[in-house]
């Protein structure tokens, strides 16, 4: 045994105790509910009781690398969602965290707990890392970590269990639910489908490319039906009277469309076997920045891009829009063709990291620096962001514009993964120890009264984050369990959402208000310092 105490004064050897032991325990499972990286969290209070610390240095470095892969993360869809429908999901999620404040609040006076505690009972019941991070910069006192640590496991089980429980209490169809509701999930101008039949005598004989359409207009024909055959829309493709014109498009210019060369008609798909439609995402290096235009995708390949989904919403295709990483295209054409296609979009398979370590040095220095840049608030008095919020708004500005003068920040999603996942329990190894210290001392102190406050802090912006996602915003069901999710930042209790269904409508909803109450809780734990 004297050995072993021995060799835990070696402080690599203490890290890697923690972070084998952590990991061990948070991939155990019971009835599929896992604590995950918390595990590490728990494991390092361990041994900090026992009054072994892992190095404030290691905790700021796992922590500037955890908040920037987030940052980076996010950034992409950060402000572009401001910009759309999407900001529904920003409101949530904002008003989610303003509840859970006000809660914090309510529960930190009654009951009497310091303000370092409850803003950590509020962070754990948010299952908010980042937002453990700034309160512990904020309030300079690790029983943030404590508050976090008691609050953390009944935040998780609450969401997954309301997720889960709610629909099959109240016997709702989720999918006849999601039916019923439109909802802010789809951009004010989503693509429509039509099929118009050519009527118009001076369209006859006219080729796809002579076809004018209006200056600026969306439509895009996919597809010609000439009596029972389906014809692949290419620009020498000539139309007759007669023909029926499958276009995609926003309806206003679907409407002018048909007005000018015909009349809309139902639409019969039965003998279109060759024809399909095959949704491609956008990951290879060669295609980020191009635009469909500069592609020619009709003309060398015979394929059409009918529609684009970046962020969760989805868009008419616009020749001149810059493509993205992560961008998915809905494309129709033969299925060899569609197969062709899809490799140039796809990922070489050995470029599996790219990151650029001199741009996240870079990132990480210029986060510190405005970290600790003085902001001064009216009423509130002098705050900073902090090693935790200086470089999570410094990575979403360059991850919003993904290259910024020498700076390049779109890392493929491994090497984000990475960075994300050793940053994480790096500062969880070193929060937990120093939570430890003083764990046992203020459990027997506070006794329950903590796990009351966490449990509220948890249950009443559950129950206001889905009644305002239903009846203020009238979301679907899913899409409000989704949002709800993301307003927690909860991804256990997404994935407990996935399995309720087979599409994808919670997934675009969480990743719609995640980003958004990342930062409110994160700016919420500093606030809170001047209020309690």
């Amino acid at each position: 045994m004297e050995p072993l105490i021995q060799l835990l004064q070696e402080p690599l050897v203490l890290l890697f105790v923690i972070l084998f032991l952590g990991s061990l325990l948070g991939q155990a499972t019971i009835k599929g509910l896992s604590l995950g990286t918390s595990g590490v969290l728990l494991v390092a209070m361990v041994f900090g009781h026992f009054g072994y610390q892992i190095s404030p240095v290691v905790q700021n470095l796992g922590l500037s690398l955890f908040i920037v892969a987030v940052g980076l993360q996010a950034g992409p869809r950060f402000f572009r969602m401001m910009k759309t429908s999407g900001i529904i999901f920003g409101i949530i999620g904002l008003l989610i965290v303003l509840i859970a404040s006000l809660t914090t609040i309510l529960v930190s006076k009654v009951l009497g707990l310091s303000p370092a505690l409850s803003i950590g009972l509020m962070t754990g019941a948010l299952t908010s890392t980042p937002g453990l991070a700034a309160a512990l910069q904020s309030t300079n006192d690790p029983l943030a970590s404590v508050g976090y640590g008691i609050a953390y496991p009944f935040g998780v089980v609450a969401v997954v269990l309301f997720v889960q429980l709610f629909p099959k209490l109240l016997q709702i169809d989720l999918e006849k639910d999601l039916k019923r509701k439109v909802g802010p999930v789809r951009h004010k101008a989503s693509p429509e489908a039509m099929t118009i039949e050519v009527t118009q005598d001076h369209i006859h004989k006219k080729t796809l490319k002579e076809l004018k359409l209006a200056p600026n207009s969306s439509a895009v024909i996919s597809r010609v039906i000439r009596g029972n055959r389906n014809i692949i829309s290419l620009s020498d493709t000539v139309i007759l009277k007669g023909d029926r014109l499958v276009a995609v498009g926003i309806l206003r210019d679907l409407e002018k469309l048909c007005e000018d060369i015909g009349r809309k008609v139902a639409t019969d798909f039965s003998n279109a076997d060759h024809i399909k439609l095959r949704k491609i995402t956008v990951d290879s290096e060669d295609m980020i920045g191009k635009s469909i235009r500069e592609l020619r995708l009709r003309s060398r390949f015979g394929v059409t891009v009918t529609r684009m989904e970046r962020g969760g919403f989805e868009f008419n295709q616009n020749p001149g829009w810059r493509l993205e990483r992560g961008d998915i295209l809905t494309v129709v054409s033969s299925e060899d063709r569609l197969n062709e296609v899809e490799q140039i979009f796809s990922r070489k398979k050995l470029a599996v990291t790219n990151v650029h370590i001199f741009s996240l040095s870079l990132i990480l220095l210029i986060g510190i620096f405005v970290g600790l840049m003085p902001i001064y608030l009216p009423g509130l008095g002098t705050l900073t962001l902090g090693v935790a919020g200086g470089p999570l708004f410094v990575a979403l500005i360059i991850g919003h514009f993904g290259k910024l003068g020498p700076i390049q920040a779109r890392f493929f999603q491994p090497s984000n993964q990475v960075i994300r996942d050793i940053g994480l329990v790096l500062f969880l190894a070193g929060a937990g120890t120093t939570a430890g210290e003083g764990l046992v001392e203020v459990v027997m102190a506070e006794g329950l009264r903590l796990v009351f406050g966490g449990a509220l802090i948890t249950i009443l912006p559950i129950l206001a984050g889905f009644l305002i996602a239903k009846k203020l915003f009238h979301l679907s069901i899913l899409h409000s369990l989704g949002a709800l999710c993301g307003g927690l930042t909860s991804t256990p209790g997404l994935g407990a959402v996935n399995q309720l269904t087979k599409g994808d409508e919670p997934a675009i909803a969480y990743a719609a208000a995640y980003p958004f109450a990342l930062i409110f809780v994160a700016i919420a734990a500093q606030l809170l310092v001047f209020v309690l």
